[in-house]
């Protein structure tokens, strides 16, 4: 081994240690902790038995997913004409652009929650504006409901959507554009048969993101609704710091199978991802 190879090496080691200290101890320690029951040192399977039994448990999953998939699901959408509509502006108002929303995904948990509940909430400022104005569409929306979780999930969502698939759109040419035009497409037939398949990889990796950023996005709903929604995040993080009942072994199970669902959704992204490839080639 020669002396370079040596000092890239040494230069890994601080990563390395990074790596294990804050990704597999306590990954390891989640897992094993996740057999274990409390004031036992046998292995046992009982924390992932009361889960599949406990409706209220797995109820929780399927809340996490469902808000998951419709933020996701509305964020790729209105993230595609977004990031569509910011190649028509010059590079530099561009560059400004994909800052703000560079900003924009960064601005969640407890302030976002905040920010909506001085915005939105009972006494909100368009809460009070809406009565002053007898506006009936936000006199009937409530913010500590189902509505107003998944819009704070999109807040956050969207801006991630649109820096992840703004890259895609320079991927089409314009001389693509022009010569399918000149042979008799419409702009709806190059979108569905050009456009669209050269974009389907870029969405297919952003929805995985975005699901995944979704699925483990805590303190937001915490901040807003307590434990008033059951949500896989705060199942968790109530049976790991609960003041009455904690159940840290209960907890890390829950969360090695929300680890599990993301891998899952990664492996199906992944799939999906090479067969649309294959399919454009």
């Amino acid at each position: 081994m020669n002396k370079r190879t040596s000092g890239i090496l040494l230069t890994l080691v601080p990563l390395l240690v990074f790596i294990l200290l804050f990704l597999i101890v306590p990954f390891v320690s989640m897992l094993h902790a996740s057999v274990t029951k409390s004031g036992e040192a046998s292995f046992t399977l009982a924390n992932y038995l009361e889960i599949f039994t406990n409706p209220y448990y797995y109820k929780s999953f399927e809340n996490s997913i469902i808000i998951s998939v419709s933020s996701t699901v509305v964020a790729i959408i209105l993230g595609l004409f977004a990031a569509y509509s910011i190649t028509f502006f010059n590079k530099g108002t561009q560059d400004k652009i994909l800052v703000l929303a560079n900003l924009t995904s960064n601005f969640a948990g407890i302030p976002l929650s905040f920010a909506f509940i001085v915005l939105l909430g009972h006494s909100g400022i368009f809460t009070i504006l809406a009565e002053r104005l007898d506006v009936a569409v936000l006199q009937h929306f409530n913010l500590y409901s189902w509505t107003g979780l998944i819009l704070i999930y999109i807040y956050f969502q969207l801006p991630l959507a649109v820096m992840l698939m703004y890259p895609a759109f320079h991927g089409i040419k314009e001389q693509w554009r022009e010569s399918a035009y000149l042979l008799g497409a419409s702009p709806f037939t190059f979108w569905k048969k050009i456009g669209m398949p050269i974009l389907l990889p870029s969405v297919a990796g952003t929805a995985s993101i975005l699901f995944a950023n979704s699925m483990g996005a805590y303190a937001s709903a915490y901040a807003l609704t307590g434990s008033t929604y059951n949500l896989a995040t705060i199942r968790i993080g109530a049976l790991i710091s609960g003041d009455i009942f904690a159940q840290p072994e209960l907890g890390s199970a829950l969360a090695v199978l929300l680890g599990l669902i993301l891998i899952v959704a990664m492996l199906i992204n992944e799939w999906l991802t090479r067969k649309v490839r294959r399919d454009v080639r």
